[in-house]
């Protein structure tokens, strides 16, 4: 598996940043003309003897060299995966999309389908549901900001729960309903949990594998200050869901089986873990290290794409996310 991880290094010094840029820039400034300079002087030595003859040696084009991931890259596939459960806490809290000066950027805008407010009869399931709302939506408005005018457009998403949303193919495919049968994720407080476990257990795994490809150490802070939240609000989904299960025991067969399916596409590492059982509760999903479990930003585009496969849409983003991390993993 690439070790290509994504997400965590955020707002430092805008003063360093901006000199670090500028340094760069001249680097590669003086860097280039040497090599124009080398250049030129090796078309007029026709006879490889380092000195000018009469005409240029025919040289083998170079290999390219592959694009580096930059932190704005990260910060904008951050930025998808916030649109996406932006979209999904606020209409279930509260059957509205994100505010449409919010979604709007680089590469193509696109409609979110589906999604309604979920009538809860849990008053706590209802305030984790506003509250990780709110908190969506103030990540969403944070990573804007700190991009600017780089900040991508929220994607094209499909959140619907009838036949043809991504939550009823995720729930297909994990054999939690049948194949002709629908999973509604607005239809009741389980529901609204699973579909939450579904996306939120996959955004922790994004920021925690994404630590290492950021280079500004202000970008660092302020998105291990984005993971700490997502983590806070996976611990509440996911503890939860095992006390309901206490009287539903099949709450955790289902959640069992939607942890091996991500676990199956994302490839053949240990990137996810259930809730555990009625004696034993798995709030945590961490390595012998107790450290949080990671996934590289292809293994998060597999999930969230429902593919196995190196697809660039799918799932939850029918058309791709915007910028230019947007290929999943070629896992089988």
């Amino acid at each position: 598996m690439t070790d290509q991880t994504t997400i965590l290094d955020m707002l430092e010094s805008a003063g360093q940043a901006r000199t670090a840029r500028r340094r760069f820039i001249r680097l590669c400034g003086g860097a280039a003309a040497m090599a124009g300079s080398l250049s030129l002087l090796s078309a007029c030595d026709d006879d490889n003897d380092g000195q000018p003859g009469a005409g240029p040696t025919p040289t083998p084009a170079p290999t390219p060299t592959p694009t580096a991931v930059t932190d704005v890259d990260i910060l904008n596939f951050a930025l998808s995966l916030e649109y996406l459960e932006g979209a999904y806490y606020n209409q279930a809290a509260f059957g509205q999309t994100v505010g449409s000066s919010l979604t709007t950027g680089v590469g193509t805008q696109g409609a979110v389908t589906g999604g309604r407010q979920v009538t809860f009869t849990d008053p706590i399931v209802a305030d984790y549901a506003r509250e990780i709302a709110y908190d969506e939506v103030a990540h969403i408005r944070f990573l804007r900001t700190a991009l600017g005018s780089a900040a991508v457009a929220q994607p094209a998403l499909n959140i619907a729960g009838d036949a043809t949303g991504a939550f009823t193919a995720a729930a297909r495919a994990a054999g939690v309903i049948g194949a002709n049968e629908t999973f509604d994720p607005y239809a009741n407080d389980e529901n609204f949990l699973l579909g939450a476990y579904l996306l939120t257990d996959v955004g922790v795994t994004a920021y925690r594998g994404s630590a290492r490809l950021i280079t500004n150490k202000t970008f660092l802070e302020a998105s291990a200050g984005i993971l700490a939240t997502e983590c806070y609000h996976d611990a509440a989904i996911r503890s939860t869901l095992w006390a309901k299960g206490l009287t539903r025991s099949a709450i955790y067969t289902n959640v069992t089986k939607i942890s091996d399916t991500r676990d199956g596409l994302d490839g053949p590492t240990d990137t996810d873990q259930d809730i555990g059982n009625a004696t034993t509760a798995n709030i945590v999903p961490a390595d012998p290290n107790g450290l949080t479990l990671g996934r590289t930003a292809p293994q998060v585009l597999n999930v969230v794409y429902q593919n196995r496969a190196a697809v660039s849409a799918g799932g939850f983003f029918p058309a791709g996310v915007n910028g230019n991390i947007r290929t999943s993993a070629a896992n089988g």
